[in-house]
């Protein structure tokens, strides 16, 4: 799931999984994410780090998702698991599921081109800090639940049903596209004062090469307002 560079970055292949490592504690996150992203007649599948992000990643130190002592910013909901997530603008919904890590350190994938996975070791959205959802473009040949994701418009609604059946209203604060060697993985899953999201899936075109996508997209997101309040 990650490609070169100094940090854990994502990465995308036709055939292989998800593949994750992550240096984690309380409310911490120091993993990339991957998800496949079509190109013409290809099925965007996960693939593996290579042997320099494996490193990167054992190597890295935990980032917390806030501070003690840190003063917070916005609104704050307890914790909850995620559900569902809807993105009106795209029109797009989907069920998401809890994605964790196997003994291997690979990191479980949605099976269907539909399903959202939530990062279980990153907070629960509307939570203090990061929540981390992912999901496919495409995936075996079906157009997946996060195809239009880089047409998403700053100050774009994004709702998070939750277990607990609230709602967190997350509104869209920039959305990026980075190429995979220059995946910002302290902005993306470092300390927060705030609840905040990513959606992360792949982007750019697909290396034959290396068999890689070559970029990820990346949207970000803070806590709006929860329903109910």
């Amino acid at each position: 799931m990650m490609d070169t560079g100094e940090a854990p970055v994502p990465a995308g292949r036709r055939q292989g999984r998800y593949a994750l490592l992550a240096v984690a504690g309380i409310l911490t996150v120091t993993a990339a994410l991957t998800i496949g992203l079509a190109v013409a007649g290809r099925d965007g599948d996960p693939t593996r780090p290579d042997a320099s992000a494996a490193a990167s990643a054992a190597n890295a130190s935990p980032v917390p998702a806030t501070r003690p002592g840190e003063l917070t910013s916005g609104p704050l909901m307890a914790s909850s698991p995620p559900t569902r997530v809807s993105i009106p603008s795209l029109k797009a919904t989907a069920a998401t599921v809890a994605l964790g890590l196997q003994t291997d350190g690979a990191m479980q994938v949605p099976d269907s081109a539909t399903d959202v996975g939530w990062f279980t070791k990153a907070p629960m959205p509307g939570a203090l800090g990061p929540a981390v959802l992912a999901g496919h473009v495409n995936w075996k040949g079906r157009r997946g639940t996060f195809f239009d994701l880089g047409k998403l418009a700053v100050g774009a609604g994004i709702a998070v049903n939750r277990q607990d059946g609230s709602t967190a209203m997350f509104t869209v604060t920039k959305v990026e596209q980075y190429p995979k060697d220059r995946f910002p993985t302290d902005e993306v899953y470092g300390a927060t004062d705030h609840a905040a999201l990513r959606l992360i899936t792949c982007g750019g075109e697909f290396d034959d090469t290396t068999q890689h996508y070559r970029d990820n997209v990346i949207v970000y997101a803070r806590l709006a307002h929860a329903h109910p309040a």
